[in-house]
């Protein structure tokens, strides 16, 4: 796969949005050799696995101009990096507790010239500030993702869909979901159409603000 499948899915990209997507591929191949954060195998399918899984959230969700997006867990940059691509007057925080992750995610939104991106190397507990909604690819059981995030939903909403998390998740989730009887469950391959997705979910769990 090239960035031209993921034209084709967003066909409403500016030109600079497309050279992003572009240079996308070039950056994380250059930095991967140096601070190996992606797997050989998944480096050479980078469109598919990583930067349209990613961008499956913006087919449930789309983000206002001016919205604050919580990217947890991020590794090199996913899913807050194509997001961010997608969205530039959307304001994305990317936060990872391993360092050299977050380098690449400082170099590769460097290279790309995002303006809308922070990048936090910390854990997500010490994080401060508020989010309409909170971002991640599966990177714990959801009681505990809801734990660590708790008190990080903005109290306001500029969405239709109230604030909450945005959760790219695989496989049979009903024994973790069972505790969240507001959360919704949104298939991938409804929206792409390559077999990867034949297991791919988005969950979107909506989150009360608590002060």
């Amino acid at each position: 796969m090239t960035a031209e499948t993921i034209f084709e899915y967003f066909p409403n990209l500016s030109d600079i949005q497309k050279k992003q997507f572009v240079l996308l591929e070039e950056l994380y191949k250059d930095w991967n050799q140096k601070i190996n954060v992606v797997s050989r195998k998944d480096i050479e399918e980078l469109y598919l696995r990583h930067v349209l899984h990613s961008l499956g959230i913006a087919k449930i969700q789309e983000f206002r101009d001016g919205s604050k997006i919580l990217d947890v867990g991020t590794g090199g940059g996913f899913p807050g990096i194509p997001l961010a691509i997608l969205y530039p007057n959307v304001h994305f925080t990317l936060v990872d507790s391993i360092g050299k992750k977050i380098k690449v995610v400082n170099e590769v939104a460097e290279g790309l010239g995002l303006l809308n991106v922070t990048s936090v190397n910390s854990r997500v507990e010490e994080i401060s500030g508020q989010f309409d909604f909170i971002v991640s690819r599966a990177v714990a059981a959801m009681p505990t993702f809801v734990h660590w995030i708790k008190g990080k939903i903005k109290k306001e909403s500029l969405h239709q869909r109230k604030n909450g998390i945005l959760y790219l998740k695989g496989g049979d989730l009903s024994e973790e979901l069972k505790a969240y009887r507001t959360a919704q469950i949104f298939d991938l391959t409804n929206y792409f159409d390559y077999d990867f997705f034949e297991t791919k979910k988005v969950v979107y769990l909506p989150l009360k603000f608590k002060g």
